[in-house]
């Protein structure tokens, strides 16, 4: 093949793989020392010289090349499109990478690049178009790439007008639910709270975001009035991935459940992709939460930037962090994240001076909690939580979908094939059905026109009984009350324990969810809240209480465990599963080898033994350790979890002060972590002393306090001057006798 003469095209790609090792583990096969594959929707002919610059998700580069192009593939419609970029010279970096690290593959000696398996054979011919052309026209390949679609824009929150300041701690507050389906707002007012309704006289905000015909963002009733017309461009069920990574098992399990495209986002979170933007999760849920407040001041006739906010009992801490964030753009100063199972609790027992132990369950649109609790008077306390944030009323429609298009299937004898469009009105038909049945024993379910089959259009038109939608969502229900045993369980109790269920959510009006409620706990659930406000009514009624001197109290439990992850994969909890809120843990650990500068913790939160199967927190790294002799140097780490269950962990060296909290200071991804955490493990640290005991949980006036308005997300590093004093002090004792490995996990853990 002849070289080009043309000008080179440049080509950066950042991978996202955290480290040069993570790259090869998952990218090694298409990678020698002569070159590399790499797939893309748009190549370059063969013989098109290239500028590579290759980095991983941090920045860092990883390979620097000038290269050509090769072959490409797919481009006869068959196979996987992209090319093959050989190597004609690289910069010293990227020459001790190939020699030392991908000179290891066993396919890697080829002087050119791969041809991965199932990408299809590779084309060599160099098109007519991209013969070589003269130098005077070098302009020509910048022609080129203007040429191309322009990458996404990643927007940013004042180009959607969202808040980038700390809101003011002033004036009224009010609480929120945010919901999966719907949205609402509540305000108590001479004692009694209240749903404040829109000015068209709708009690909730449908949490949708869609984006128009004319490119405007809309909110709310009119982003769901074009659900039917444009789903692509209408997000729905945001709730579900808010504060999750877009590599996690659970995102890739989902995404392609929704009609909108999921992508990755801002520090690889999960977002979405509405036209040419990337939107965040959490400034999705700050347009709903800002459409929400706008509500509630047309209502109130007054400016409102304080707000209690309620989220799942089962969230974990990335995703009450995401919430928080999201009030904060939206311009709310959150006095408290607050569970939606309390909140619930709260509006049933509020002025009733009860004296009971109740379940609460909730099944909303897209989430499922239950939650057992102790009321008495004023205090209402936690002792149990649990949940499913993947089952909900979405997943009851699913499953009436599945049915229709099997039945579309006998009647037609093909599969269904129709668009997005025609998805989405089976989906609302299916959702009509669905309500419908609570009060009938029959639907019919037509929907006109849905697909062309040999040209001749095609009706979906099924008969759904209450009987099949009992089949088909049975397994449903099943689950949830599954949940609620193990709640009972894990403190010992029973159903016949129970005073009183307090049913919550859209989804509970469902007849066979009375059924089984009442044949498991052998009474019938409480009638005694709105499903669809007692959870708005009940951060109303905390927001109204914060700052009074006999306010409510709420003493909270903390829904997963929270621990670290060990070598070879494992998980070990600190702060355990129903833990009582506020807690606070502290470990006292020592180098282990001498000149040692830098200690690392990988956190955790999930009820798994295996840290792959929880969800990555983040990891603590403390750099800049004095260099002593082995033992010589004492780090304090302390896990602390607020009563809104959001952790922070600090880590504090003894003798200089120097600190680092909040930390979740480097970007691996879940995957990388978790990689690592399955290899060897070198000896990371000695402990010095046993684990201390769990604080005790606050007083019941201190639950009742709001909680620290902000937790630092970024790495913070004081000296001994500037930093406040840790929560639990260091030992005072002497440097004892550094431990091996094994023996440090233990003393870790509380074990002798």
């Amino acid at each position: 093949m002849t070289e080009s003469n043309q000008a080179a095209v440049g080509l950066v790609v950042k991978l996202p793989f955290a480290t040069p090792e993570e790259f090869l583990a998952k990218y090694g096969g298409n990678v020698t020392r002569g070159g590399i594959y790499l797939r893309a929707r748009a190549v370059k002919p063969p013989g098109t010289p290239v500028n590579l610059d290759l980095r991983l998700a941090s920045g860092e580069r990883v390979i620097h090349a000038s290269a050509l192009v090769h072959f490409v593939t797919g481009q006869g419609g068959q196979g996987v499109s992209g090319m093959g970029l050989r190597f004609l010279g690289v910069d010293p970096q990227t020459k001790r990478f190939l020699d030392l690290m991908v000179a290891a593959l066993p396919h890697a000696q080829s002087d050119v690049p791969p041809v991965p398996s199932g990408v299809g054979a590779p084309d060599y011919t160099v098109p007519p178009v991209a013969q070589v052309v003269p130098s005077t026209l070098s302009t020509t390949p910048v022609q080129a790439r203007a040429a191309q679609p322009a990458a996404p824009t990643l927007m940013t929150p004042s180009a959607l007008d969202l808040n980038s300041e700390e809101p003011k701690r002033t004036g009224l507050v009010i609480g929120i639910d945010l919901g999966t389906t719907n949205s609402c707002a509540a305000y108590v007012r001479n004692g009694r709270p209240g749903v404040l309704n829109s000015r068209e006289g709708h009690n909730t905000v449908p949490s949708i975001i869609a984006v128009n015909t004319r490119g405007k963002l809309v909110v709310g009733h009119p982003a769901k009035g074009q659900m039917l017309t444009n789903p692509r461009q209408t997000v729905y069920g945001a709730k579900r991935l808010v504060g999750r990574p877009y590599g996690s098992p659970i995102v890739e399990h989902i995404k392609d459940r929704f009609h909108y495209e999921i992508t990755p986002g801002e520090n690889g979170d999960a977002g979405v992709k509405l036209g040419d933007r990337i939107y965040t999760l959490q400034q999705i849920s700050a347009l709903i939460l800002r459409e929400v407040r706008e509500v509630a001041q047309n209502q109130l006739g007054q400016l409102v930037s304080r707000a209690v906010i309620t989220v799942p009992a089962y969230y974990n801490d990335n995703q009450r962090q995401a919430v928080r964030e999201a009030g904060r753009l939206a311009g709310l100063y959150v006095e408290r994240i607050l569970n939606e199972p309390t909140a619930a609790a709260l509006a049933y027992g509020y002025g009733r001076k009860l004296n009971q132990r109740v379940l609460v369950y909730d099944l909303g649109g897209g989430t499922f909690d239950a939650s057992v609790l102790e009321l008495a008077d004023n205090v209402y306390e936690v002792i149990s939580t649990g949940g499913d944030t993947f089952l909900g009323g979405i997943d009851f429609d699913n499953a009436i979908v599945n049915f229709l298009l099997e039945e579309f299937q006998k009647k037609t004898g093909r599969p269904f094939q129709g668009d997005r469009v025609a998805m989405q009105r089976i989906n609302d038909a299916a959702e009509r059905a669905k309500c419908a049945l609570s009060e009938r024993s029959e639907m019919r379910v037509h929907v006109a026109f849905v697909t062309m089959i040999d040209d001749k259009p095609y009706d979906l038109d099924v008969t759904l009984t209450r009987q099949k939608l009992v089949e088909l969502t049975e397994g449903l229900v099943d689950r949830t009350i599954q949940v609620c045993g193990e709640v009972l369980e894990a403190k010992g109790l029973g159903p016949r324990d129970i005073d009183e269920v307090i049913l919550v959510g859209g989804q509970s009006r469902f007849p066979l969810v009375h059924e089984k409620i009442t044949r498991f706990f052998g009474k019938p659930p409480s009638k005694g809240v709105h499903p669809d406000e007692a959870v708005a009514l009940g951060a109303a009624l905390l927001a109204h209480s914060l700052g009074q001197l006999e306010g409510v109290v709420l003493i909270d439990v903390l829904p997963m465990a929270i621990g670290v992850g060990l070598p070879g994969g494992r998980f070990k909890p600190v702060l355990e599963r129903n833990t009582s809120l506020p807690a606070t843990k502290s470990h006292t650990l020592a180098t282990h080898r001498d000149g040692q500068t830098e200690l690392e913790l990988t956190v955790f939160q999930g009820d798994s033994d295996k840290a792959s199967d929880n969800e990555y927190l983040g990891t603590l790294k403390l750099s800049g350790l004095p260099r002593l002799p082995r033992g010589g140097v004492q780090v304090t780490v302390t896990f602390e979890v607020n009563n809104e269950s959001l952790l922070k962990v600090t880590a504090r060296e003894s003798a200089s002060g120097r600190e680092v909290s909040s930390t979740f200071s480097t970007r691996d991804t879940p995957e990388s972590v978790k990689a690592k955490l399955a290899q060897p493990a070198q000896e990371p640290l000695a402990a010095t002393q046993a684990p201390r005991p769990q604080a005790p949980a606050a007083s019941p006036r201190q639950a009742a306090r709001p909680a620290s308005p902000k937790v630092s997300a970024a790495p913070r590093i004081t000296a001994a001057a500037q930093s406040a004093t840790p929560a639990i002090a260091p030992p005072p004792e002497a440097t004892p006798k550094p431990r091996t490995f094994m023996r440090w996990l233990r003393g870790l853990f509380g074990r002798p």
